[in-house]
């Protein structure tokens, strides 16, 4: 029969069976509910400690896992038939089942109190936590809305075991958090002791902020004396020797200073001849205040008066009329103009069925017929073919088609042409944005000229003193080098073939070392042989209408087409057109000039025209007295750099090489050789490890 759980409470003791004690559980260890038996036919089971049968009881899954208001039980309106197995839905989860004997399965002895065969619940503490239901579990009945409590998996119900999954996976990272959370606070606080006393010895005081900490670091007297309210200023140029001693003079005193070089910035010259009357640099400025060039900071600082006048000069804020920091990310005017053919260029771009073809057993992409173009200039210009066939020559010349195998400049009929932003090299240039610049062609000298001194700006100013560490992750956040990025477009439909042959070593020279900087920033530090490769043959400028690695520029332009060391082929074809650039002969200075980003190779440095071949000599001669050859007098051995190793050829037989080598040699080195070619005993040649590390700060 149904027991009703709001009659009288019993004063006798209610026993508990075995079955409530030793909940049923599975290998995974946990706690499965008893299924709900119908009061009229009580099921029995086998006891292994007492051959008597025992009544086997249910218990709601509430009563089992979670703490549920046991108030709420409503008694059920009868007993369930003989052929039901449980109750109804709606009165199973308010209804508690009994056996014949008044024996009822309930909640441990703290919480029921029996009376008379009916029972009195006791609440729950306030104080203790209420568990709610799982979200996606929900009754099946569609009567009545689901009780906001927890519901018995053994009921008949519906569930979301995705949803039960993700319950469990939010329980399990809230614990844990919890659990970090209190041993960090646990570390915090072992460590308080210690912070005092970093703080009493350090002068950093501590203030802790929900969530935040925030470090003070107290300044010491002598760095509040030099706190300057204002600003220091100088006007310079790249490769000016009195803007180096003015630099490097605010670097040695710690100061803080902004440098305007008027080739980086040429606008800004006209500011430099409206401030001073001239543009003779270097100009400093202390504020808005003229102070002058490097003859006035020396007299100053020969005076002893320096420290001092600068205090009382840059005490005051400085005011807005002063000469302000260059701004990052805005350029000057554009001084280029567009080409005179770009309209038809346009036209041809968007008239012309650019697609892929076979020719000669070969899939040529993105490319046109010469007749394709004839017919669509024709149609467009209302004009003979001659005429069509002589705009083609035009596009031809400046670079903006090309024949896809190099045979003719332009034709009509069968032959076939693409532009040049369609080359299959294209995506390996990394000076190429996109799209092709369509402005008229700025001089070669010109762009080689600005490209230099932009490059040799950022030398002085971020790397070290001996040009043998460079900053790189600097560099790449400079207005400087975003302007170089910018200027390097203008390589695209550069005529190269009007630079003279000192202006061409220089321009090569130059690109070579400017590519070498743009390619580390660019892909960082190069691990192994296969990346080197890589770094040196795929990295590439689109330079006057060609691709340009740096093994084309070493091997195929400066060494005349020489094949690089342990490769077997050339770097350009007999029908290469950029043939027409390589030199003859072979320059050994060369390798001296030429820098590749590692500590073993030469120093980093920018040439001009004018003194290209005097400061090649100048910087064999200060990679030779730098450890680029050693004389060992005990051993009778000579150790020589890889360099000359790899490029044998290029320096002739040995003791050719070492007679070479003696003129840019020091005193002492050059003794020493002189002694061993001069005594007629054999002298042991041997090359030193190359250091493939990069030389970055």
């Amino acid at each position: 029969m149904a027991v009703d759980v709001h009659s009288s409470v019993s004063q006798e003791p209610i026993s508990f069976p075995h079955a409530l004690h030793d909940s049923p559980t599975n290998p995974d260890g946990l706690i499965h509910p008893l299924p709900t038996h119908s009061v009229s036919q009580p099921p029995f089971i086998h006891d292994s400690d007492n051959p008597k049968l025992t009544p086997k009881l249910s218990i709601p899954h509430s009563l089992h896992e979670n703490q549920t208001k046991l108030s709420d039980i409503e008694s059920p309106s009868s007993s369930s038939s003989s052929s039901s197995s449980s109750f109804d839905t709606e009165k199973s989860e308010d209804s508690i089942s009994t056996h014949h004997n008044g024996h009822i399965p309930v909640r441990p002895h703290h919480q029921l109190e029996p009376n008379n065969g009916e029972v009195r619940v006791l609440e729950p503490h306030s104080q203790l936590p209420k568990p709610e239901a799982p979200p996606g579990i929900s009754l099946s009945s569609a009567d009545e809305p689901p009780h906001k409590r927890s519901q018995s998996l053994s009921e008949n119900i519906s569930v979301d075991m995705p949803s039960i999954g993700k319950f469990i996976r939010e329980r399990s990272n809230s614990l844990s958090a919890a659990i970090f959370k209190r041993i960090s606070s646990l570390k915090d606080e072992y460590k308080d002791d210690e912070d005092d006393n970093e703080k009493s010895q350090t002068g950093v005081t501590e203030i802790n902020l929900s969530g935040l900490k925030v470090v003070v670091k107290l300044k010491s007297d002598e760095e509040s004396d030099r706190e300057l309210k204002g600003r220091i200023s100088f006007f310079s140029r790249s490769n000016c020797r009195d803007c180096k001693a003015v630099r490097s003079f605010f670097n040695e005193k710690g100061l803080r200073f902004v440098e305007i070089n008027v080739d980086v910035f040429p606008q800004r010259e006209k500011e430099l001849m409206k401030r001073t009357g001239s543009t003779l640099v270097p100009q400093i400025f202390f504020n808005d205040k003229l102070f002058g060039g490097l003859v006035a900071l020396n007299s100053l600082r020969n005076s002893g008066e320096f420290d001092r006048r600068i205090k009382d000069m840059l005490s005051h804020k400085c005011p807005d009329d002063a000469p302000a920091p260059p701004v990052y990310g805005f350029d000057d005017p554009d001084e280029g103009s567009p080409d005179e053919l770009l309209e038809i260029v346009k036209f041809l771009r968007q008239r012309l069925p650019i697609q892929d073809r076979l020719i000669k057993m070969k899939i040529v992409k993105n490319c046109f017929s010469g007749s394709e173009m004839v017919e669509a200039l024709i149609h467009r210009l209302d004009c003979g073919r001659r005429k069509a066939v002589e705009i083609g020559k035009q596009m031809t010349q400046k670079l903006f088609i090309h024949h896809v195998f190099g045979e003719n400049e332009f034709e009509d009929g069968n032959h076939f042409y693409r532009f040049l932003e369609h080359g299959p090299f294209i995506s390996r240039c990394f000076n190429f944005r996109g799209s092709v610049n369509d402005n008229e062609p700025k001089p070669a000298a010109i762009v080689a000229q600005k490209l230099t001194k932009i490059m040799s700006a950022i030398l002085e100013s971020h790397a070290s003193q001996d040009l043998q560490h460079l900053d790189y992750l600097t560099i790449s956040n400079t207005e400087e080098f975003r302007r170089y990025i910018n200027v390097i477009e203008d390589l695209h439909r550069v005529n190269l073939l009007e630079l003279s042959h000192n202006e061409k070593l220089a321009f090569f020279l130059n690109l070579y070392n400017a590519m070498v900087i743009h390619g580390l920033i660019r892909f960082g530090r190069l691990e192994g042989v296969i990346d080197r490769k890589s770094f040196f043959s795929d990295f590439q400028y689109l330079v006057g209408g060609h691709p340009y690695s740096l093994i084309a520029i070493k091997n195929g332009i400066l060494r005349g087409n020489r094949r690089p060391p342990y490769s077997f082929v050339k770097p350009f074809s007999s029908s290469d057109k950029r043939l027409e650039l390589a030199y003859g002969e072979v320059n050994p200075l060369i390798h001296f000039g030429l820098c590749n980003g590692t500590k073993s190779s030469p120093r980093v440095r920018f040439y001009t025209p004018q003194g290209v071949e005097a400061e090649l000599r100048c910087a064999a001669r200060e990679f030779f007295q730098s450890g680029g050859v050693e004389v060992d007098l005990d051993k009778r051995t000579v150790y020589l750099t890889g360099i000359i190793k790899w490029f044998s050829v290029d320096f002739g037989h040995e003791k050719e090489i070492l007679k070479w080598i003696m003129k840019f040699l020091d005193a002492n080195k050059a003794g020493f050789l002189t002694h061993l070619l001069g005594d007629g005993g054999p002298v042991n040649i041997a090359y030193q490890n190359y250091n493939w590390t990069m030389n970055s700060s």
